[in-house]
């Protein structure tokens, strides 16, 4: 029987998410996600006690696209997710991956201290973890035993 090892969501998030006003366009978020090459973005608190919000591509293409609305004439705040789901940065990764499967989420912002430290995917959680557990005596994928 092996035993788990601890790894912080800290090593598998990306610090410093991208953000942008709940005020701006979805053109506008377009712009920013493509300039950038990601696929959501943090929505900025309005005010101190107010929470983040978080808009990600399903979200456009649900909600913008496919009723036919202009992405220039729609704001952020009007389709984003608030509040979002979100974890520490010391949790375990695999608490964090039971968390994102068990509400059918693909990604959650990361805190520290009550402050955005990061962003993470179950893709990131996953192949942050996979090493590790294959290190601890599993067989790595197509490793022959």
């Amino acid at each position: 029987m092996s035993v788990a090892t601890y790894r912080p969501v800290r090593e598998a998030m990306r610090p410093e998410p991208r953000t942008i006003a709940g005020l701006a366009s979805v053109a506008e978020a377009m712009d920013v996600m493509r300039d950038h090459s990601i696929s959501s973005l943090v929505i900025e608190r309005r005010y101190e006690g107010d929470e983040y919000g978080l808009v990600v591509m399903h979200d456009i293409a649900e909600k913008v696209i496919t009723p036919n609305r202009s992405p220039q004439r729609v704001s952020v705040y009007e389709i984003m997710s608030k509040p979002v789901v979100t974890v520490d940065a010391d949790m375990d990764i695999r608490y964090a991956v039971r968390l994102l499967t068990r509400f059918g989420i693909s990604r959650t912002l990361v805190m520290e201290k009550g402050e955005l430290a990061g962003l993470v995917t179950l893709r990131d959680l996953v192949f942050t973890y996979i090493p590790a557990a294959a290190g601890e005596g599993a067989a790595a994928p197509g490793a022959k035993g």
